[in-house]
């Protein structure tokens, strides 16, 4: 921890940055903090409970994140493919930020505690097994130690296989079933770091693709619609699902998109900014074999 507080004590005095985002204490356990002078670095922590996806807070349309500075952010794996989405999309600047990375062991599924937990495969968040990015490595810093595996825990994509077992009519019934609880308070959009859009659909009314009533066919059409702008940029951080206030289990869609983009183009999500995603690239010797 005095590493991570080190080094963003050095980026603020030398004016390399004007604000650094991190984690800090707060009443409920770990919380996202901006660090505008170096006096309060002491204020950075990383440990299990700093599960916030803090590259949400890059997304352009926050101005008033913008108007601090240029920022150092903290992230972890999920975090810096996140970054590289914005990258990619030339949502950002590389030059414009500087990327702290930290050694990440895993992140708790219930990060609400006034101490770090025991990861264990009961506390563990379900967006850690089997992550391929516990060092980031398109970062301009790593600090912390070497973490263990993060414990085994049910695997999402025991999940979807297992609502991909069901007939169409069931399958349909356990989404109506779920999304039907949906206020449409648009939690998800805002703690998505991919959901950059400066204004987004469900806003656009003349004409209105999207009813905003929370009725089944204005959460099916909204949750429907997110999932496809996610197709192939979703980097599973599962804050989307965190944040939902009724329980939604968003990450089933977004891990099933992430499977059917890995069957049809052979693609993952990479912390790479520079590796191409398969929505938004052009290929002059595409088969174009999906439209058959």
């Amino acid at each position: 921890m005095s590493e991570l507080q080190d080094t963003a004590r050095r980026l603020l005095d030398e004016g390399l940055v004007q604000v650094v985002i991190g984690w800090e204490e707060g009443p409920r356990g770990a919380r996202p903090v901006f660090v505008t002078s170096a006096a309060d670095c002491e204020r950075l922590i990383f440990d299990a409970r700093c599960v916030h996806n803090l590259a949400t807070f890059l997304n352009p349309r926050r101005s008033q994140i913008t108007a601090l500075g240029k920022a150092a952010v903290v992230v972890k794996g999920c975090d810096a493919k996140a970054v590289a989405g914005l990258l990619r999309e030339a949502q950002l600047e590389r030059a414009g930020i500087v990327l702290i990375g930290v050694r990440c062991g895993g992140v708790a599924g219930e990060p609400a505690t006034l101490a770090p937990p025991a990861l264990s495969a009961e506390t563990v968040s379900a967006r850690c097994w089997g992550c391929d990015v516990r060092e980031p490595e398109s970062v301009d810093m790593l600090v912390g130690e070497a973490q263990p595996e993060p414990p085994v825990t049910a695997d999402l994509d025991e999940r979807v296989a297992a609502l991909d077992a069901l007939s169409p009519a069931e399958r349909f019934a356990f989404w109506t079933k779920e999304l039907s609880r949906c206020t449409q308070c648009y939690a998800c959009r805002q703690a998505c770091p991919l959901c950059c859009c400066e204004r987004c659909i469900v806003e656009k009314t003349e004409p209105q693709w999207i009813e905003t009533s929370p009725h089944p066919r204005g959460n099916f059409a909204w949750h429907l619609t997110r999932a496809q702008h996610l197709a192939g940029r979703c980097v599973g951080c599962g804050e989307c699902e965190r944040a939902c206030p009724v329980g939604i289990p968003l990450g089933l869609i977004n891990r099933k998109l992430q499977q059917v983009v890995y069957e049809l183009y052979g693609y993952t999500v990479s912390e790479d900014p520079a590796v191409p995603a398969p929505i938004g690239a052009y290929a002059t010797d595409d088969t174009q074999d999906f439209i058959e």
